[in-house]
Order: C-alpha cells, then sequence, then structure tokens
C-alpha cells in the first residue's frame, strides 16, 4: 500500500520505521490512532516488534512512557494507584499508579483478571481515575497501546466484545518481508541512533484540532452510514457496528486524510482504516473472521456513493 504522506508527518513515520523495518503501514495507522485521540491494540504473535513499535513511538512523539506488565495477580490498584493516610501530615495522599503516563504500554492485557482489565479500559475512556470517591485526571495527551497474543489460550482471559470496542483500532504487525528480514539479519537495525522527539505539546494539540476539523462531507457521510448499517443488518456478522464503533471509524477517517494532507476526507480514506476499525468489533456468524473478508464484504456490498 503507497503512503502518500503530508510532508510534516514523513520525518515522524520514518524515525519510527529506522527502528521498524518495513513496517511504515503498521506506523502510519498507529499515528492516525493517537491524532484520533484514540487506543490501539496490537495482536500477534511475540517477538514481531510491537514493544519497539511503542516505545520508539513514544520517544518520537516526546511522550512520556510506561508499561505495565499484566500478569493474573494484577490488581487495580497495581494500575491506578492507592490512596493512603499520612500520619506525619494527618491527610490522605495519592501514591500514582503507571497510568498517569502520557503514554502507556499494557502488556499482554488478556493476561489479567477481568477486573483489572476493567479498571484500565475504563479509565482509557473516561481519562480520568476515581480513588476512594476523589477522581483524577489523566496526563494530556493520554494514548494506551496494548498488546495480547490471540494465539495464546492458556492463562488468558479474553476480553469482551463490550471492551474491545473501546479501541479505536486493532491490527497485528505481522512477519517482516523478505527484504526487510534480511537487513535485519544482516544487523542494519542492530543500534539504530536513539529515537529522539519530534514534536511537542503545543503541535500535538495543532494536530488534534486539524483533525477534529477535518469536513466530512454529506457524501462521505451517507458512505460511512451505509457501512455501519450493512454491518447491522446484512445477516453476515453476529453484531453491527456500535455507535461508538461508527465515532471510531468516523474518526480514523478524518486522521487518515490529515495525515495525507487533506483537510476533507474521501472514500480512500475511509476504506483505508475501515478493516482495522472493524476487525476487533465483528465476527462472521460462519466461518473465519479476517480483516480481508471484512473488507470484501464492506466494500463489495456498498459503494461509495451510496
Amino acid at each position: 500500500m503507497t503512503e502518500k504522506l503530508a510532508p510534516e508527518f514523513v520525518p515522524l513515520v520514518e524515525a519510527v520505521e529506522a527502528h521498524l523495518l518495513g513496517k511504515r503501514h503498521a506506523v502510519t495507522l498507529t499515528l492516525a490512532a493517537f491524532f484520533a485521540r484514540g487506543h490501539l491494540l496490537l495482536e500477534d504473535i511475540p517477538g514481531v516488534g510491537k514493544t519497539t513499535l511503542a516505545k520508539t513511538f513514544a520517544a518520537v512523539m516526546g511522550l512520556g512512557f510506561g508499561r505495565v506488565q499484566f500478569t493474573s495477580d494484577l490488581l487495580p490498584s497495581d494500575i491506578l494507584g492507592i490512596s493512603y493516610f499520612d500520619a506525619k501530615e494527618s491527610r490522605f495522599i495519592l501514591k500514582k499508579g503507571p497510568i498517569f503516563t502520557p503514554f502507556l504500554l499494557a502488556d499482554e492485557i488478556n493476561r489479567a483478571m477481568p477486573k483489572t482489565q476493567s479498571a484500565l479500559l475504563e479509565a482509557m475512556e473516561e481519562r480520568h481515575v476515581t480513588i476512594d470517591g476523589v477522581t483524577y485526571p489523566l496526563p494530556e495527551p493520554f494514548f494506551v497501546i496494548a498488546t495480547q497474543n490471540p494465539h495464546e489460550e492458556v492463562g488468558t482471559f479474553p476480553l469482551p466484545l463490550s471492551q474491545l470496542d473501546r479501541f479505536i483500532c486493532s491490527f497485528g504487525i505481522g512477519y517482516p518481508e523478505r527484504e526487510a528480514e534480511r537487513e535485519v539479519l544482516l544487523g542494519a537495525a542492530e543500534r539504530p541512533l536513539p529515537a529522539t522527539p519530534l514534536m511537542d505539546e503545543e503541535q500535538i494539540h495543532t494536530v488534534f484540532m486539524s483533525v477534529r476539523n477535518v469536513r466530512l462531507s454529506d457524501a462521505m457521510l451517507d458512505y460511512l452510514q451505509a457501512i455501519v448499517a450493512h454491518t447491522r443488518t446484512s445477516g453476515a456478522f453476529c453484531v453491527g457496528l456500535s455507535t461508538r464503533g461508527a465515532l471510531a471509524l468516523a474518526s480514523m477517517t478524518k486522521a487518515w486524510a490529515r495525515l495525507h494532507g487533506r483537510d476533507y476526507a474521501i472514500p480512500d480514506d475511509l476504506q483505508a482504516v475501515a478493516g482495522e476499525v472493524c476487525m476487533h468489533r465483528l465476527r462472521f456468524k460462519e466461518g473465519p473472521t479476517t480483516m480481508e473478508r471484512i473488507r470484501h464484504e464492506l466494500f463489495s456490498h456498498v459503494a461509495s456513493d451510496s
């Protein structure tokens, strides 16, 4: 897939890609999820670069980085923090958990108990946490990349669809292309220069605003709604896209348009992100659910001029 990015975003993608050879599309999707103000779920086997993508992306964007390794004995307070009584000061003091960071890598999220998963996912949605009745805002911006291995079943607690819906999109990084893997084997990516920040907080918020202002014409809204309606009424899927899913599709479409230098969205933008937005939300009633099959189902039945 050709990525004709706007010039201001090319250095960001190239800086991350220097540490993750041959994965430009995955990097661009991550950038779109971030500027769409969502959170990302990476589903793939170990060893393909999920952690590298997360750590390098945080460094390039100039975001403070935190990481939580999810395990079966992890408690919600291990993520959110606790409030304790300080006898010297005669008051309760908050000991913040690792969630109080602009960028959080939630590694192997499906290894934690559902109660702990819910604590993180609710904070992602609300962008604040409540401890002992007191609400604390999370940093701004706040971005979560969660990972899970879809092929591992022992000792895991699969996220229900209602929780998966909180991620704006999901995808796998996949094996590298032959040439890229050859470069890795030859040592090209052994010691790349450390990633350095290429954006500051003001620049990030400027892009947030420009993504929000990307125009969705009436024709584009008709197309988007036709896609959503097909997931609900075609009978192909167990459950159609929720309104949150429709909002995620609209936000990712606008972010993709902005990354490609436009202040208006076109059908190509929607088609570029629909598979990743729908992959963790839709299940075919019959047969396997794959991203390619979802794309074929949607775009072979819904025309862009509908």
